[in-house]
């Protein structure tokens, strides 16, 4: 039995205490004051909300005792992180985020009996039910699934994904660090982009060039190419120039975007057999939604082999990150807590985070 708990005694469970839920990124945190609803599943409830820019505060201490000081309103004991990384003992090791983060220090500084931490994928995979799997625009597959193994996937600071596994108790999700495989070129083009980027060979991760800072490096890349220097400083200011078709390799760069997230999503899709679809998370994607749909992803993901015929049935939708990552990481908690009590029967479904 781990320490969170311990501390959560048979009268004074989760079912009755509000906690923190927060959704760690790169860029944003956001933050919930949370407590378990009242009804037969005991599923999150939100009770305030707020989303931060992670620059503007010196730690995640800070950001934390922010929200608790202006949107709380009530004192909170316990807290669950969703945090681009892993989650390994004490420690989330990660490449994207804006601090250190240190789950037993986090819990001193802010005086909580417990922290608990998980990968931020493996939340939004948490909160993929109902409703939200429903939601979203459908860019490719049929409207409805077939029941199965459900893909979630995102580009943003960096390169996100996890599968949600049906099975009891509401099923299972397995976090991945997928975005570390290595980059494939499918074209010339890219070829000549991957050689820019490792002009001596050797490794280029898929998040290098499939994420925001990702699409900012291709662009670069195929300015170097043209023999110009790049006119553009930010993924947003790529993604507004190619959206207005103003600069010539800002549409370049997101076309080539699109088509190599399709390679990366239908090669997890074959991986996992995700008859249950795939889930493109995230603002940036919706907000290119049209572009996604004219670029090469739908011919990409389905692949040339005769796996085809399989990806085909396979629905793929693009959702707004909004919520669902914060509601993601408590609806793990409170199952996590419940299984502790004897509520629920399967252990391994939780059991990936870790407490601090």
């Amino acid at each position: 039995m781990d320490a969170a708990i311990n501390l959560l005694g048979p009268q004074a469970s989760l079912a009755t205490q509000p906690f923190l839920a927060a959704d760690v990124g790169g860029t944003h945190a956001r933050v919930a004051l949370v407590r378990a609803a009242p009804g037969a599943d005991c599923g999150p409830e939100i009770l305030s909300y707020r989303k931060y820019a992670c620059a503007e505060f010196p730690s995640l201490s800070e950001l934390l005792k922010a929200f608790l000081a202006r949107d709380a309103g009530i004192p909170a004991r316990h807290c669950v992180l969703a945090c681009a990384g892993v989650v390994m003992d004490d420690e989330v090791l990660h490449d994207n985020l804006a601090w250190p983060i240190q789950l037993s220090q986090l819990r001193n500084a802010v005086g909580f009996d417990d922290v608990a931490a998980l990968n931020d994928f493996e939340a939004f995979g948490y909160a993929l039910e109902g409703s939200l799997l429903r939601s979203g625009r459908l860019l490719c597959g049929p409207d409805v699934a077939e029941s199965g193994p459900i893909l979630a996937i995102g580009p943003g600071t960096g390169l996100g994904a996890a599968v949600r596994l049906p099975g009891p108790g509401g099923g299972s999700v397995l976090t991945t660090e997928a975005g570390q495989m290595d980059f494939a070129p499918h074209t010339i083009r890219e070829r000549e982009i991957l050689d820019r980027l490792a002009p001596q060979g050797g490794y280029v991760a898929y998040e290098h060039i499939t994420s925001g800072p990702g699409l900012l490096t291709l662009y670069a890349t195929l300015c170097g190419l043209h023999g110009m220097p790049p006119r553009l400083a930010t993924p947003e200011a790529v993604t507004a120039a190619a959206l207005t078709d103003t600069d010539a390799q800002a549409v370049e760069a997101v076309e080539i975007f699109c088509a190599t997230l399709g390679s990366f999503a239908g090669g997890l899709a074959m991986a996992f057999m995700a008859t249950g679809g795939v889930c493109l998370v995230g603002g940036f994607l919706h907000s290119i939604f049209a572009l996604l749909e004219r670029s090469t992803f739908v011919e990409r993901f389905l692949h040339g082999r005769s796996v085809r015929s399989f990806l085909s049935r396979v629905p793929v939708r693009v959702i707004e990150h909004g919520r669902h990552g914060v509601l993601g990481a408590a609806n793990w908690y409170l199952r996590r807590a419940a299984v502790a009590i004897g509520l629920a029967p399967d252990r391994a479904a939780v059991t990936q985070g870790r407490s601090g």
